[in-house]
């Protein structure tokens, strides 16, 4: 089944099937215009590629060209009940907005959004979730299982195509990973348009990490997934720098990517730390190549088991070797490790 990717056109963001972008949220109180800023700037520099807010009233619509002024990457406005609000951020400039249909009230409500949206070729997406399930569709399927989700979020799109409005998206999102997976295996297989993925609730960093790659994860691989946020009960910047690690763990995103070893009984030096400096050291760093660092902690199989890296260190007795593609570049002591890989791998 192709994709309708013309949905999913957001600024000059236009989806290709082999790309997923990175999506966050703004955290800020919505009345905080000046906070709301700074922090879409600082999650664009994080690498987040489409920002959604939050626009509860319409004082909070000031939040959408006060926003737009200061990031290059789309803005969603994320509406519930109020079509005025949805119509005001329209008129705004916003780049996609969040709405279900079925909760502004009348048909002539939809019409009028669906209306604006198809004139200024702004996306909707619908949101689906356990917690928002109709009550004849929760009472027809006895709780918010994969089929019960699929059909409300197919109620939703409905209204909208009634009105000859195709450019949408679809997320349906759950707290339970089963469940996420399963909904949007099935929604993939009824209908084209680009989905949204994120396992909702997923937690604190710990746990939401988890989930959210196991469920983000598993259906990117499945070749499902236009944009992807992985939800977190903390700073939406580890959102952005979490998805961006798991579009490169699976080869859809270029950057640095680190492997190091576990450490065992042979280990002389102090890997865990080396690691997490390395880590630090190239966590801001920007490349277009993709490119593997090997952190290993023997230096007889070092090299060897990390054959396949771009680059690498591998450490003992004082001492690290520094190599490439396996083959053995240099010695240095201990403490210049860090500084002789970050000099390397300006070379690449």
């Amino acid at each position: 089944m192709s994709r309708n990717l013309k949905s999913g056109k957001v600024k000059n963001y236009q989806l290709d099937g082999k790309q997923s972008y990175i999506q966050s949220m703004l955290s800020i109180p919505a009345h905080d215009i000046d906070g709301n800023v700074r922090q879409a700037v600082a999650l664009e520099q994080a690498g987040c590629e489409i920002i959604r807010t939050a626009v509860p009233d319409m004082e909070s619509v000031k939040l959408i060209p006060a926003i737009k002024e200061k990031i290059q990457i789309p803005l969603v406005a994320d509406i519930h009940f109020d079509y005025k609000i949805a119509l005001e951020c329209a008129a705004a400039g916003v780049d996609k907005i969040r709405i279900n249909p079925g909760n502004i009230g009348s048909m002539d409500r939809v019409k009028q959004v669906a209306d604006v949206c198809r004139e200024k070729q702004i996306p909707i997406r619908i949101g689906v979730n356990s917690g928002s399930l109709e009550k004849e569709i929760l009472a027809k399927y006895g709780s918010p299982t994969p089929e019960a989700l699929v059909e409300s979020a197919l109620h939703h799109v409905a209204m909208l195509e009634r009105f000859d409005f195709d450019q949408i998206v679809i997320s349906i999102k759950s707290s339970d990973v089963n469940r996420m997976i399963e909904s949007y295996r099935l929604i993939a297989q009824k209908c084209p348009y680009p989905l949204h993925l994120g396992v909702t609730e997923a937690g604190t960093e710990r746990m939401g990490l988890i989930k959210s790659a196991i469920g983000i994860g598993s259906l990117l691989h499945d070749g499902i997934g236009e944009t992807i946020r992985v939800s977190l009960t903390d700073d939406p910047i580890k959102e952005s720098r979490a998805a961006k690690d798991i579009l490169k763990s699976i080869d859809r995103r270029d950057g640095i990517q680190i492997v190091a070893c576990p450490t065992c009984g042979r280990t002389q030096i102090d890997l865990i730390a080396l690691a997490n400096q390395i880590e630090t050291a190239i966590a801001e760093k920007k490349t277009e190549k993709n490119i593997k660092i090997a952190v290993m902690g023997c230096v007889v199989n070092g090299p060897g088991e990390a054959r396949e890296a771009d680059i690498g260190v591998a450490g003992g007795n004082g001492i690290g070797l520094l190599f490439r593609h396996g083959e053995i570049l240099k010695k240095v002591p201990e403490h210049e490790i860090v500084p002789a890989l970050l000099e390397e791998l300006e070379n690449l």
